[in-house]
């Protein structure tokens, strides 16, 4: 019988986290609906799927594939989609649902640090904490074709600076939930990588 109860238990909640009062803050400072933190089986693979999604999405990046030199947007808009994946990887993980982090995350990636930060992520520097709010929201730095070039303020952000920012978060996000990198990268990086 105890067999079967270790092997049942596919959903944990998070009761009287830690970080309620932090959370709830949050919540009320967003006009957000509070979310119900459990951590499920369910959830930590969407979190793996989600931080492997971003380390893929960050390789081009992080080689210089995607930065066109004369445009600082490429490489912003590049960086607020894999911070918006490495950041949910991290929220999904501590228990968040995927739903609520559609609904209420969405591209801010100031919002999901915050969130992040508020469940004991660790990751808020104030170069880091600038950069999200540039970022947010990244579809501003994507698609001027549909939007225009409106004047935006790009933080006098590098694309060397906003790669090693990204780095630095997605390392945060791998020691915090002890994903592995996706197969390949993980030779890359030890073999030459930075």
């Amino acid at each position: 019988m105890l067999r079967t109860l270790v092997a049942a238990p596919i959903a944990m909640p998070v009761v009287a986290a830690p970080w309620a009062k932090a959370l709830a803050a949050l919540h009320d400072r967003h006009e957000d609906a509070p979310a119900l933190l459990c951590r499920s089986r369910k959830g930590r693979s969407l979190s793996r799927d989600r931080y492997h999604s971003a380390e893929i999405a960050f390789a081009g990046l992080e080689a210089g594939v995607l930065s066109d030199p004369r445009y600082i947007r490429t490489t912003l808009h590049q960086a607020g989609a894999v911070a918006k994946l490495a950041l949910c990887a991290h929220l999904l993980d501590v228990g968040f649902a995927d739903d609520w982090n559609a609904e209420h995350i969405r591209q801010d990636i100031a919002k999901a640090l915050a969130y992040a930060n508020a469940t004991g992520f660790g990751h808020d520097g104030p170069e880091m904490a600038r950069l999200a709010v540039i970022l947010s929201p990244f579809w501003k730095w994507g698609y001027p074709h549909l939007i225009g070039d409106p004047p935006m303020d790009d933080g006098g952000f590098t694309h060397e600076r906003v790669r090693a920012l990204i780095r630095a978060l997605l390392d945060r996000v791998r020691d915090g939930t002890g994903h592995p990198r996706p197969r390949g990268l993980d030779r890359e990086r030890t073999d030459g990588g930075t």
